[in-house]
């Protein structure tokens, strides 16, 4: 048995996100766990904050203990929405041991939870049981189930992610957690490896109206740099750059659908950036209008203009694609 000592989730931090019409008080927390099973993705730091190798009693304690970190710094009533990630799926037992599963529901009773996972990972009896343990009827939908579907284009996915499941995976999902009373919430990734700005931008417009009708909630990621990961080995090699912020603005003013968006590492050459100037007040933008929808704030922010557009309209008309082999 692991030495009994209290850990430090990955990360756990209070923020606000609108929810049904509502800004709400959100937890987040990801856990260090037993590790992604799939663990290829190729822009991917979280994979790394695993465990090493160890039987499901000691994992579960592991856990446990993170769990009871998590109770202990923060209080119920400081939140009313927890959003519970892990390295890779949290509704994988072998990855998540299931009186860990059963210890956040009982936690978490009572809140809403988003909680991600990889689509093979969803059945009905998984997320029945899951459901009975948080749902005390005060929310219509207590629990959203999360993917990082990343796209609905099945030739990006696998070629410029390696993400190891199709649109149809995703789609049966939807359906099967839907069927037990879940929520579905799509997370898109602007801007992966080996796409230009404009090919990424009409993808995530394509992605977006794709994803809609088998989702509740969809989240635009902005692609970043994370350390150890196929995609920094590009970055440093002069091979990607993160997309830039007036991308995020030209998808999210193209939408008629509700798209949330945290520009985590905006403004910094690792995540996405303009010229510097610019970075912050369209930062600002987006993160208001993730928390009201209003596409007004955008479009103040678009106005602006800063000189550095001229430069994203050039490298939409002139940047060219990588060739990649269309077989193995």
């Amino acid at each position: 048995m692991v030495s009994r000592t209290e850990e430090k989730p990955v990360a756990a931090w209070t923020g606000r996100d609108l929810m049904n019409n509502e800004i709400r008080k959100t937890l987040t927390i990801i856990l260090k766990s037993g590790g992604c099973r799939w663990n290829r993705c190729r822009m991917c730091g979280y994979r790394f904050e695993r465990y090493p190798a160890m039987n499901s009693d000691d994992l579960a304690y592991r856990m446990l203990s993170q769990v009871q970190w998590i109770e202990n710094n923060y209080r119920s009533e400081e939140y009313d929405l927890v959003k519970i990630f892990s390295s890779g799926s949290i509704f994988d037992q072998d990855e998540v041991p299931a009186k860990v599963l059963k210890r956040l529901g009982t936690l978490f009773s009572g809140k809403i939870i988003v909680a991600e996972t990889r689509p093979e990972f969803i059945s009905g009896p998984v997320i029945r049981e899951f459901l009975e343990s948080i749902d005390t009827g005060e929310h219509e939908i207590p629990l959203y189930v999360a993917m990082g579907l990343e796209t609905t284009d099945d030739q990006i996915r696998e070629k410029s992610i390696d993400k190891g499941f199709l649109f149809a995976d995703f789609i049966r999902a939807s359906s099967t957690a839907r069927n037990e009373g879940a929520g579905v919430k799509a997370y898109l990734m602007m801007k992966p490896p080996f796409l230009t700005e404009r090919e990424a931008i009409a993808d995530m417009k394509t992605s977006i109206a794709g994803a809609a009708p088998y989702a509740d909630l969809i989240s635009m990621n902005l692609c970043t740099v994370q350390k150890r990961t196929d995609l920094e080995y590009y970055w440093k090699r002069g091979g990607y750059r993160p997309p830039y912020l007036w991308s995020a603005l030209d998808v999210l003013l193209s939408t008629s659908h509700p798209v949330s968006c945290d520009p985590v590492g905006g403004g910094y050459a690792r995540g996405p950036h303009n010229c510097g100037e610019c970075d912050a007040t369209i930062k600002k933008a987006i993160d208001e209008y993730s928390l009201s929808f209003d596409p007004a704030i955008l479009r103040e922010a678009w106005e602006k203009e800063c000189g550095c557009i001229e430069e994203w309209r050039y490298v939409l008309d002139y940047e060219m694609p990588w060739c990649m082999p269309l077989t193995r």
